[in-house]
């Protein structure tokens, strides 16, 4: 009889793999950006756990978009698996640095308007994600307050316009203002310091209303920008619901909760083997208007009925 001993193979470890965040907010890997909550607590759903069975770097360009490619290289020395990117500049930035590591966008603009993928259908090459489809409702958004508020003639645009998404929504402002009878007066916002002097050009020009374009940025500013529309009295629609909330008229956004979910599901799907090419960009199925009553009544205003029918939510 030959005996055949038992060979005892040491099974090797199972690679973690790495994610790199590049955001506009501040932040760290132990405490990131509330409003990124549902994304990164959707991944721990699927069983990624941070320091257990995935790696997760949170860089944040503290509100400085120039920052990105340096943020971009830092992935690359990281030696990331995926990179997930929560605005344009950042996945444009990781793009210009990677043509082989998957990029997910978690809730950008409008990916194809600037140039991150081919289609939504088809994106090509390593990016793919969820877009916020940013300047069909910034349309919408301005459509929203004329009907809520028919007298308004003069309206000031706050945008940040060095992101690429800003002018493709200022362009389709400027496509629709005139039907309504209504004229733009545009200022950019670069930082905090900005914001001031644009109200008060603002009421130069006897602004009588207010849009405010989706930007990362200006989501960092959001309270300030409120607080001065608030202030002088400018009835405002705003991408936010966070904004309606918080005192303003009223507020038209893409479900974010959502798109962040579906982002998560494709990290897990890219993670499992699916390349990015083969997953369509993700447009929002649902939408959310939001009417701050009260706001309504300190501007003195009544909000049409028919505008309330179509509300998801009217805070008394």
């Amino acid at each position: 009889m030959v005996a055949c001993p038992l060979v005892a193979y040491a099974q090797q470890p199972k690679k973690i793999p790495h994610l790199c965040f590049l955001t506009f907010d501040p932040g760290t890997s132990q405490s990131r950006a509330p409003r990124f909550d549902v994304f990164f607590n959707s991944l721990r759903d699927l069983g990624y756990v941070d320091g257990q069975t995935i790696i997760i770097h949170y860089l944040s360009a503290d509100g400085k978009d120039d920052r990105f490619p340096a943020l971009a290289s830092e992935c690359l020395q990281l030696k990331a698996d995926i990179i997930a990117v929560s605005t344009t500049p950042a996945a444009q930035a990781a793009k210009r640095a990677t043509r082989t590591i998957p990029i997910v966008l978690i809730a950008v603009g409008d990916p194809v308007g600037t140039g991150l993928v081919e289609s939504i259908n088809r994106p090509g090459g390593n990016v793919t994600g969820m877009s916020q489809m940013v300047p069909e409702l910034s349309m919408k958004r301005l459509e929203l307050l004329k009907e809520a508020v028919p007298s308004i003639s003069r309206v000031l645009v706050l945008s940040y316009l060095s992101d690429p998404i800003a002018p493709l929504q200022v362009a389709a402002l400027d496509k629709v203002a005139p039907s309504l009878g209504v004229t733009l007066f545009v200022r950019d916002i670069r930082s905090s310091a900005d914001i001031a002097p644009a109200f008060d050009a603002g009421v130069s020009e006897h602004v009588d209303g207010l849009i405010m374009t989706a930007e990362s940025v200006l989501v960092v500013h959001g309270a300030q920008i409120s607080e001065f529309a608030a202030r002088l009295k400018l009835p405002a629609v705003y991408p936010y619901v966070v904004q309606a909330k918080a005192g303003g008229l009223m507020a038209y956004e893409t479900s974010i909760p959502e798109l962040h979910k579906n982002a998560a599901l494709y990290v897990d799907k890219i993670l499992k083997g699916a390349k990015p090419s083969d997953l369509p960009i993700q447009q929002p199925a649902k939408l959310n208007l939001v009417i701050n009553l009260k706001a309504a009544k300190g501007l003195g205003l009544t909000v049409p009925p028919s505008l309330l029918a179509r509300a998801d939510e009217v805070i008394e």
